[in-house]
């Protein structure tokens, strides 16, 4: 395994929402996530994670130390047992039987590497914190939630065909939105599951890269804009990771316009206040 990290980064991703539902809420009928006092839109950093690792299973298929441990159908306590039959060990109920299957876990699975998973269930393999943290994604502007009305010309039972030649739907759009979304690397943290440069570079691409391949219908046209990202000159860190934050802002050019594409709103960065022993990197 490569060495680990040993800076500490943090990072501003702002991406757009065109015609699309960036993240739909199941407890509200899939409409666009909102927060309801401000009407500002909302991404949760779990459907970005998601976005990520479904990045890093296509593009590093088949290589070792990339699979990738939460995805769809995958039964967690199988995933498990690779790790005690790995060393040998028989594993007892709930009971962490050997610090190596931890480590086994954090080797083999990208995600657990960098996001870290609670694996305490009936074959336990650890808890691990990972060094990477997201915050949940929040528009710069208030969004518009629009109900669109659409109509399918085949009906979903022979009781339906004589009584109606289409049936009628729905779908939740956001006409516009950009979003702006915050994290974080430990190096501390890194150290503990290994993320090394290799697997930071591979973050860096997916961010870059992860709406590209994950186009559907409901999303829309969505595409990552801007990535900042602040590197430390220490492990620990130079500056508080708030006051980074602060230093990059997205306005509208023109308040009286509803913003319908990136090119309505000016990003910029206060260069001058950047803290010493703190380097920005603009990878967009």
């Amino acid at each position: 395994m490569a060495k680990a990290i040993d800076k500490r980064y943090e990072f501003v991703l702002f991406f757009d929402v065109e015609n699309g539902n960036p993240n739909g809420d199941p407890d509200a009928g899939n409409m666009p996530r909102i927060d309801p006092e401000t009407s500002h839109g909302l991404v949760t950093d779990v459907c970005l994670k998601r976005k990520i690792r479904n990045y890093v299973e296509l593009t590093r298929s088949g290589q070792e130390g990339f699979e990738i441990y939460v995805k769809e159908g995958v039964i967690l306590n199988n995933q498990h047992r690779r790790a005690y039959d790995y060393h040998r060990i028989e594993p007892t109920p709930k009971k962490l039987e050997d610090a190596r299957v931890t480590e086994f876990m954090c080797k083999h699975f990208y995600d657990i590497r960098a996001f870290g998973a609670v694996m305490t269930t009936e074959i336990n393999c650890g808890q691990v914190r990972g060094p990477v943290q997201l915050n949940f994604a929040r528009s710069v502007d208030p969004i518009v939630h629009q109900e669109i009305t659409i109509t399918r010309v085949a009906v979903t039972s022979e009781r339906d065909a004589d009584r109606k030649e289409r049936e009628m739907g729905r779908k939740h759009i956001v006409p516009y939105g950009l979003y702006r979304a915050e994290g974080y690397v430990s190096a501390p943290l890194a150290e503990r599951t290994e993320f090394s440069v290799g697997d930071l570079d591979l973050l860096w691409e997916a961010l870059i890269n992860m709406f590209d391949h994950d186009r559907s219908a409901a999303r829309g046209k969505m595409a990552s804009r801007k990535l900042f990202v602040f590197e430390h000159e220490s492990r620990i860190g130079n500056a508080p990771a708030h006051r980074l934050f602060e230093l990059i802002k997205a306005v509208r050019r023109d308040p009286a316009t509803p913003p319908r594409r990136f090119d309505d709103y000016e990003v910029t960065v206060d260069e001058g206040a950047i803290p010493d022993k703190v380097r920005l990197i603009s990878l967009i």
